[in-house]
């Protein structure tokens, strides 16, 4: 490559001279299927049902574009370790509370700018022909709700 022709390809130049690409990094994880007993009936909490998550987390630059290191991003499989564990290890009577419960704890676990969380019921428990039921919950980290 001509040296010329990398100059359209660095957008930033660091303090020690040296080329830096400017790149966002966003981490998706589409539908992770978990067995939960979230739900406002007692029969929901206590016989369970299958949610569906969808996640969006905005790491911003990390140094994984250039260094190929799982250590220098956010770990996918670490992510959905804990969203498992966040959907299971308690019950929620509403898709609201367990989506800001995991959007919270992302933020809290992990090096993020905003993170994003769907929760959907494929099979809710209403007596009309309905495919899904889903919240979506969006937070950047200096972001709070009342409890």
């Amino acid at each position: 490559m001509d040296p010329d022709d990398r100059d359209d390809e660095i957008d930033d130049i660091d303090d020690d001279g040296q080329g830096r690409r400017n790149t966002e990094v966003t981490i998706e994880v589409t539908g992770l299927s978990l067995y939960t007993h979230h739900g406002v009936s007692a029969a929901e909490r206590e016989i369970g049902q299958r949610l569906v998550l969808d996640l969006r987390l905005e790491v911003g630059e990390c140094d994984a574009t250039v260094t190929d290191l799982v250590e220098d991003t956010v770990d996918y499989a670490q992510v959905c370790q804990l969203v498992a564990l966040v959907a299971q290890q308690r019950s929620y009577k509403t898709l609201e509370r367990l989506c800001a419960a995991i959007a919270e704890r992302l933020i809290d676990d992990f090096d993020v700018e905003y993170v994003w969380v769907k929760a959907a019921k494929p099979e809710p428990p209403i007596p009309l022909p309905v495919e899904e039921v889903s919240v979506e919950i969006s937070r950047e980290p200096a972001d709070t709700c009342p409890r």
